[in-house]
């Protein structure tokens, strides 16, 4: 008999595990090849996992809202000399599959009869062996929220709970202890709680893990783009009519950043540890916002390889297929700096968090007209011009105050000085 063992497939370099969110199958169903068998959920995005035979969903070997690990066994399926046997075979449970229920059903007794512990309550996730061990040794739900995990995104692994319990005083860790204490707000009639989004948790676990590696540190600087809102101005009708899309100034932004990084490849690296690692790519990180309120970053690969009309062809493809769900599990990995546009919110400055393992982030404010002195052969005169204020968040371990400020004085200096006669 033939079965094929459905393995979690690579969801990117970085990407070691999957949450599963939803079956599109059940046990018995068929299944065609390439047809999606299930739905599941990265730290970055969201992707389907289709089937590689066509044949009878034979076992699903995890639940939804379990973790799966890149190369693990996710379900059998009866390839289709096996579908065409009696349909007898797919009612009647092998010895193999009634020794695992009943396996499973003993489990499930234990945990019952064990001292509860609402795990449902907890913000944070924790895999069926930590939860076990937590039963078994007595640890509160309050005491293992406190235990520091070194797994992805922070997460408790065996080692730190085994860790935790070898050093474990008879005074365990509770909400009172003053190395660890914490507040809960008061909550009163009226008030309504939200349950966080998966997407809000990762996005919480990922900023919160970055303020925690990285030391943190901010240069300002502001801009002149009064050249470019009217090169804009100039050209946008011609370019949507020509193109079917408009030309927005998030592109022209890309786009100095870009080169600024190719002057200034220091800022265009990571950290391991110890070590630099200086990328041979330039792949720039477009936060973008969705309609839920949580955030993307979709990557623009080689980004100083492309001309103009290419980043507004690319920006705008990332952003429409983000906003919309679309995107592909490549098309978030690798960045290798981030640019956020947070003047398209009317903000006009902020101090944006690194995306790890970046060493580097740059916040675009709101462009807004206001009076400024300008040089003039005849001398300084008041006008009127556009501005805007660039906030770059560094990581001070690796970069330093001059690096730091020179890189995104560059990119001012690409903005301000852009050529009014350029073709796109």
């Amino acid at each position: 008999m033939a079965k094929y063992e459905l393995k979690l497939p690579s969801m990117g370099e970085s990407v070691a595990e999957a949450t599963i969110t939803n079956w599109l199958k059940k046990v018995g169903d068929p299944i065609e090849a390439e047809e999606t068998i299930a739905e599941v959920a990265t730290d970055k995005v969201d992707s389907e996992v289709p089937c590689e035979v066509s044949g009878i969903v034979a076992e699903i070997l995890f639940k939804v809202d379990e973790v799966v690990k890149v190369g693990q066994v996710m379900a059998i399926i009866e390839t289709e000399a096996e579908a065409n046997a009696p349909q007898a075979t797919a009612e009647i449970p092998t010895i193999q599959q009634t020794a695992k229920n009943l396996t499973q059903q003993i489990a499930e007794i234990k945990e019952t009869l064990a001292a509860p512990i609402n795990f449902s309550s907890s913000e944070r996730f924790y895999s069926p062996l930590v939860k076990n061990i937590a039963k078994k040794e007595g640890i509160s739900l309050d005491e293992l929220n406190h235990i520091q995990g070194t797994g992805l995104n922070n997460r408790v692994t065996k080692d730190d709970i085994l860790g935790y319990l070898a050093h474990r005083t008879q005074a365990p860790i509770t909400s009172t202890s003053p190395i660890f204490a914490t507040t809960t707000s008061s909550f009163v009639e009226g008030d309504e709680r939200i349950e966080m989004s998966r997407m809000g948790k990762l996005i919480a676990e990922h900023m919160t893990m970055s303020k925690q590696t990285s030391a943190h540190v901010q240069s300002f600087t502001e801009v002149d783009v009064t050249r470019i809102w009217q090169w804009r101005n100039k050209v946008k009708k011609a370019f949507e009519a020509r193109e079917g899309e408009k030309i927005t100034f998030t592109p022209i932004f890309m786009e100095a950043v870009a080169k600024a990084l190719v002057d200034f490849p220091m800022m265009n690296i990571s950290v391991e540890g110890n070590t630099i690692i200086k990328k041979k790519h330039i792949n720039i990180g477009m936060a973008t916002a969705l309609p839920d309120g949580n955030l993307i970053v979709p990557v623009i690969k080689n980004a100083d390889t492309l001309n103009l009309r290419g980043m507004v062809k690319t920006v705008n493809d990332l952003a429409v297929r983000a906003r919309a769900g679309q995107l592909k599990p490549d098309e978030v990995k690798d960045g290798t700096y981030t640019v956020t546009n947070i003047g398209s919110f009317g903000t006009l400055f902020g101090t944006p968090i690194i995306n790890q393992p970046q060493v580097g982030i740059l916040a675009i404010g709101a462009i807004c007209k206001v009076p400024a002195v300008i040089e003039t052969p005849e001398g300084d005169v008041i006008g009127i011009r556009y501005k805007l204020m660039l906030s770059h968040s560094y990581d001070h371990r690796v970069v330093n105050g001059a690096l730091g400020g020179m890189f995104v004085q560059r990119v001012a200096e690409y903005l301000e000085k852009w050529d009014m006669n350029r073709n796109i």
